[in-house]
């Protein structure tokens, strides 16, 4: 399902960004004007003008790029500074959580929805954690606003598994299934043949949350989210995928690279990351900036993720820099960013790219932003601006929530 923002607040302002260098992702890069009218992109191109009476805005040949995506977070729901009152990621009380949904956990106040904008950040995906082989609905949302109504973009927009260490370290300290791969496995094969049961009744009174959720993958109306590190967790979300018939994504991805071939032939998709951390557990091991480079290079869809909190938010463009210079190509780096995580999320016409009729999400840049002496001094969402880096005073500003 995907949600129009709703919002009390007054339409956006009409504006026209003139003399800007705009890189609108799917195109080539070309030096003008885009206008933003009714929280759309109206027009953009070399020779557009502004109409005549709109507000204008001199870029100065400045960088315009649309808002990026990153399509694997735990903001809202893992809040930073908070401690165990803010970590609502895992409902680890039983190893099947399909039905729970991570939108009646995220707390728009979260800190790092303002470090999101700061970073260029205008669309995210939240995840409920790995710690359940099934874990919950996800769901897409803007970066600014008062509650997650008007932050909405998609609900649900994927199920949450995950395979390898987490589940079995979680429910093996229980003396609970499952304590091993094995286990994990037979978890999801299970909670998938109740689904394909209940999908053959037609009983209102047997309504049950974490079946509805398991169907709608089976029907293949949302996307089936597979946390995988190593290449042989990886081979069980293509068997378990292959069994069941539903849309894979790969999430991590660690050693995707080893698969490179196979996830290219099939068009599985592999969010990639965190790429900034140590490699500090057994499945962490073949970690590698040029890890997104190989898995581009062998025509695999890559998207770069923070995980954030586990990397900040705003270190998203950073990663996707250092990958560059570990041989990705700049081009299928700020894809990776931008309309390759929109794809996954199934909001590739409203983001992810400029284009008239898409939605007027869009970031000036003082510069390259895979130049990490560039940053983001103006972000707009809808055509609303919600984030002003004030250069005096050194410090983003961001717009009250919901105004």
């Amino acid at each position: 399902m995907t949600t129009p923002r709703t919002s009390g607040a007054a339409p956006a302002p009409a504006l026209a960004i003139l003399n800007a260098h705009v890189v609108p992702i799917d195109g080539e890069p070309f030096d003008g004007t885009v206008v933003l009218e009714d929280g759309k992109i109206s027009a953009l191109g070399a020779g557009v003008e502004a109409p005549p009476g709109m507000e204008t805005l001199d870029a100065a040949g400045r960088w315009l790029l649309p808002g990026f995506v990153d399509a694997h977070v735990h903001l809202g729901t893992h809040e930073e500074g908070e401690g165990s009152a803010g970590d609502d990621t895992n409902e680890m009380t039983d190893p099947v959580m399909a039905g729970v949904r991570v939108l009646d956990a995220i707390n728009p106040y979260d800190p790092g929805f303002d470090d999101a904008l700061a970073g260029g950040i205008t669309t995210v995906n939240v995840n409920p954690g790995s710690g359940n082989p099934i874990g919950g609905l996800a769901v897409a949302i803007h970066t600014h606003g008062r509650y997650i109504e008007e932050m909405l973009l998609r609900s649900p927009s994927g199920l949450k598994s995950a395979l390898g260490e987490n589940p079995k370290r979680v429910y093996g300290g229980k003396d609970k299934t499952p304590s091993t791969r094995l286990g994990t496995a037979l978890i999801i094969r299970k909670a998938f043949k109740d689904a394909q049961n209940y999908l053959g009744k037609d009983d209102e009174n047997a309504r049950d949350p974490h079946l509805e959720a398991l169907a709608m993958v089976l029907r293949r109306e949302i996307p089936w989210r597979q946390h995988a590190h190593r290449a042989d967790d990886i081979a069980t979300a293509l068997r378990l995928a292959d069994e069941f018939g539903y849309d894979l994504v790969l999430d991590h991805g660690t050693e995707a690279h080893l698969l490179a071939d196979v996830l290219a032939e099939r068009g599985t998709p592999v969010l990639i990351g965190p790429l900034f951390t140590t490699k500090s557990k057994v499945e962490l091991r073949g970690r590698s900036l040029a890890n997104p480079g190989k898995l581009a290079a062998a025509g695999v869809d890559i998207s770069i993720i923070t995980d954030h909190p586990v990397i900040p938010i705003n270190f998203l463009v950073h990663q996707a820099t250092l990958a560059v210079k570990e041989g990705l190509d700049r081009t299928t780096a700020l894809r990776s960013i931008t309309l390759n995580p929109a794809k996954v999320l199934g909001l590739a016409d409203r983001l992810g790219s400029l284009a008239v009729g898409k939605d007027a999400d869009v970031v000036l840049w003082s510069g390259d932003p895979l130049d990490v002496m560039q940053r983001a001094l103006g972000v707009w969402i809808g055509g609303r601006k919600v984030y002003t880096y004030d250069t005096e005073a050194r410090a983003g500003v961001v717009a009250p929530r919901g105004a």
